[in-house]
């Protein structure tokens, strides 16, 4: 990672022509007095070394302000009451500092007590974070800045930043180039508004397809994860602002998906959770070098992950070369005597999360929760001033890498109003949308529908009005949705009569106990579902978007059964019974066992949760302006009873039964994916050839590149993502089937052919040895280059001798 560009200049300027301060003495032309003594500190020396800044500054604080620094104050209308500062926050822990301010005046959806003036214009938030900003230096003894942190896994956090699709869907575009874009979109408008922190990316590997947040995660494979995580952290932080990866670690896999009040018990052996849950953190912070890290609430082999030093010192620090803060997820810290149970009461908590390496408690109570304990701890000798001082540090250096104490404000408010969200920006969000489609059925190439011979269009289904699921709590707020419906229908004005019919709600009242104990349909539903297929004869074709919406998934709302929802296969079967065409819409936040759909209906499209240019992109993409081009990050299940199904995947734990005997194929269970890791189609088809290995020496440290050329042999252009895979043959103890170790999304004109080149490098041939060790062995692997998992056109082979 480049070294942030700090503007260490002209501060009293902007203070003066921005924020209208007028001559307050601390404020000099190339520093600022922030302890107001009247000299220029080390630490205040924009010239001085880092080292030489923190050491300073934390040698001159108390144990009051040391303590505030180790605190999160949640922002306005979570645990702040004030938007902006009052006289009595002389009397509030804050006095002393405080860490970090989280979300402060960022408006969420659908909570309407966040709801602030202060959000939008733009320029009106990142003035009220400078007077916020402006109380902490000017009013504190130590006047140490404030982190002011923020969401922003699918665009910021805040009201009408630019709107990104849910990560399932960024993840679904293989797009390494526009998730570096999104991520300077995300870093450009944080910094812009006044945010220095942004929690983002999320490197949970969703294993699990009934895990309710497998929406917010790239995927399920630990490469793929890793390469778009770490352009999204380089993204964010070539704006100078911090990204925070999030959950560290073993999160994703609450045993038997369980979340909400369990969030434990991941069952997961050392080796896989090296090989895989931990492997995007370990890339990421290698080669990204992100400023922060979340722990999580979970525990990992009985010991909660936030109080363990091995996760947070050893691993994160020691072997990673992690350099940042680490904040705890919400009631990490709380969990540990409350649901763990490996402290006697919340105040032991306390000591043993700062021993073993976490810096800011983050949740959604007061500072002073946490505050208070810790400096009990520390009177009582329970905590050494050494260990506070080394937490302490680590916060402060942060907060000077990201030029806090040269530039602690926004210096140019106004200029807000033209930076965030602009018209650049909402082309991108339209053109991250339409990549993040995966066409996962196409029969008699029904698609793309052609205007020109369909005049009759019924838009039906529980999600075709709806824009809820185009929100979240952790995006941005109050942007205009275009529906499904709307989509269609001004796609097709003047051209297209498109009428709509709901059909059926997204649930049924019983639901979710239908999915094990179904009941017939009410008159209610059993109209609604005949009104749709009332209207069917008349139409040239139907599409019918079904899925799932907010309420279905997201964080502690795992599902049991991953059918579509309520009565919406009832209503996709009646109309199917019709005899006219059907396309699927699909809507939803993790992968669906559509089996009865996939056989039946003869278009299907995924487009997962897209953010508020849906109905537009998908009416597009439907009609043929836009040539579908993503590809899975999950696997697709046939039954929750196959689960877990996953890539990669160990030799023969996936494999079919024997052919014969009483446990032959075919006699107990139904086998193999619906859809595998990889695969989507497009409207045109691609043609392999011509593989070939370089491989200069043998030995295990040199580079292997891999080159082969892809055709565009069909009559539109259109997108597919290469995926190379790579296979050891024998090893010392058991590896996976394969390994994705490379991939690339490539436009081709018809009839245009390209040539691919990846390099394979020591570290992707690596495996955990008999002894844990990261090693490359001698033998033969496999060269596989494919469109998806399953779907290998390429194969070659290379030797490691030593």
């Amino acid at each position: 990672m480049k070294p942030f560009k700090f503007i260490a200049m002209f501060t009293f300027f902007f203070l003066c022509i921005g924020m209208k301060t007028g001559k307050n003495p601390i404020y000099h032309k190339d520093w600022i007095d922030f302890n107001k003594n009247g000299v220029k500190d080390v630490f205040e020396d924009p010239k001085a070394s880092l080292e030489a800044r923190v050491n300073n500054l934390v040698s001159l604080m108390n144990v009051d302000e040391k303590t505030c620094q180790m605190a999160t104050l949640y922002g306005y209308a979570r645990v702040l009451e004030d938007e902006l500062p009052t006289p009595e926050w002389k009397n509030r822990v804050w006095k002393d500092g405080i860490g970090n301010i989280d979300e402060h005046l960022n408006t969420i959806w659908n909570q309407e007590k966040t709801r602030t003036q202060y959000s939008f214009p733009f320029s009106t938030h990142a003035d009220a974070i400078n007077k916020v900003q402006k109380w902490f230096v000017e009013e504190t003894r130590m006047g140490i800045p404030v982190d002011f942190t923020n969401e922003g896994i699918h665009g910021l956090c805040h009201k009408k930043a630019t709107p990104l699709p849910a990560p399932i869907g960024i993840g679904s575009t293989w797009n390494k180039e526009l998730v570096y874009k999104a991520g300077q979109i995300v870093g450009r408008e944080a910094k812009a508004l006044g945010y220095t922190n942004v929690y983002a990316p999320i490197l949970d590997v969703a294993r699990d397809p009934r895990w309710g947040r497998v929406l917010e995660c790239y995927g399920e494979d630990p490469f793929h994860i890793a390469e778009m995580g770490k352009q999204m952290t380089l993204g964010i932080q070539s704006e100078g602002v911090a990204s925070t990866l999030k959950h560290f670690a073993v999160y994703s896999v609450p045993k038997g998906a369980r979340d909400g009040a369990a969030r434990t018990d991941p069952h997961v052996a050392p080796r896989e959770m090296h090989q895989m849950y931990l492997y995007p953190f370990k890339r990421v912070i290698e080669e990204a070098s992100p400023l922060g890290v979340m722990s999580s609430y979970n525990d990992y082999d009985g010991v909660p992950v936030t109080a363990s030093h091995y996760f947070l010192t050893e691993l994160l620090r020691e072997k990673y070369g992690f350099k940042g803060y680490v904040v705890s997820d919400s009631e990490a810290v709380e969990y540990v005597s409350d649901k763990h149970h490996v402290a006697e009461d919340y105040k032991e908590a306390v000591r043993q999360v700062v021993e073993a390496g976490l810096n800011v408690r983050t949740t959604f109570r007061t500072p002073e929760s946490f505050v208070e304990p810790l400096r009990e701890l520390i009177n009582e000798g329970k905590i050494s001033m050494k260990t506070i001082d080394l937490r302490v540090s680590e916060i402060l250096r942060v907060k000077f890498e990201l030029g806090l104490f040269d530039s602690p404000f926004v210096e140019n408010a106004k200029a807000a109003d033209t930076t965030v969200h602009t018209q650049d920006d909402e082309t991108f969000a339209k053109q991250i949308n339409r990549e993040s489609l995966v066409l996962l059925k196409n029969e008699g190439n029904l698609l793309p529908l052609d205007s020109n011979k369909i005049k009759n269009v019924l838009v039906t289904g529980p999600l075709a009005k709806e824009v809820n699921f185009m929100y979240s709590r952790y995006g941005p707020s109050d942007n205009p949705a275009v529906t499904v419906y709307e989509g269609i229908k001004n796609y097709g004005d003047g051209r297209l009569n498109v009428v709509y019919e709901k059909g059926c709600e997204v649930v049924d009242p019983d639901w979710p106990v239908t999915e094990i104990i179904p009941t017939p349909l009410t008159k209610e539903e059993q109209a609604g579902i005949d009104a749709a297929v009332e209207k069917a004869p008349n139409a040239d074709i139907i599409i019918a978007v079904v899925g799932e919406d907010d309420k279905r998934v997201g964080e502690s709302m795992s599902r049991t059964g991953l059918g579509l929802p309520g009565r919406q296969l009832q209503l996709v079967q009646a109309l199917y019974a019709t005899g006219k065409p059907v396309v699927l819409v699909l809507i939803n936040g993790q992968p669906l066992t559509i089996n009865w759909e996939n056989k039946y209906i003869p278009a299907i499209l995924e487009a997962w949760f897209p953010s508020v240019s849906a109905g537009e992109v998908i009416a597009e993409t439907l009609f043929g302006d836009y040539n579908p081009g993503g590809k899975l990050t999950t696997t697709f299940p046939k039954s929750v009873g196959q689960i877990p199904l996953n890539f990669p995947f160990k030799p023969g734990s996936q494999a079919s039964q024997p052919e014969v005997g009483p446990n032959g194929f075919g006699r107990t269970r139904v086998l193999g994916s619906l859809y595998p890791f990889g695969y989507g189609l497009s409207y045109t088809t691609f043609e392999y050839s011509d593989l070939t290995i370089d491989q200069k020496t043998k030995h295990s440290e040199s580079d292997i590149q891999v080159s082969f050329k892809i055709k565009n042999t069909g009559k539109r252009e259109g997108d597919e993502v290469v995926q190379l895979y790579v296979k050891d043959e024998v090893s010392s103890v058991t590896t996976y089937e394969s390994q994705l170790r490379g991939f690339e999304r490539v436009h081709l004109l018809p009839n245009e052919t390209k040539t691919i080149h990846f390099t394979l490098h020591p570290d992707d041939l690596e495996l955990l040895d008999k002894h844990m060790n990261w090693t490359v062995e001698p033998g033969f692997f496999q060269v596989l280059v494919g469109s998806s998992s399953e779907n290998i056109h390429l194969k070659g082979k290379f030797e490691i001798i030593d």
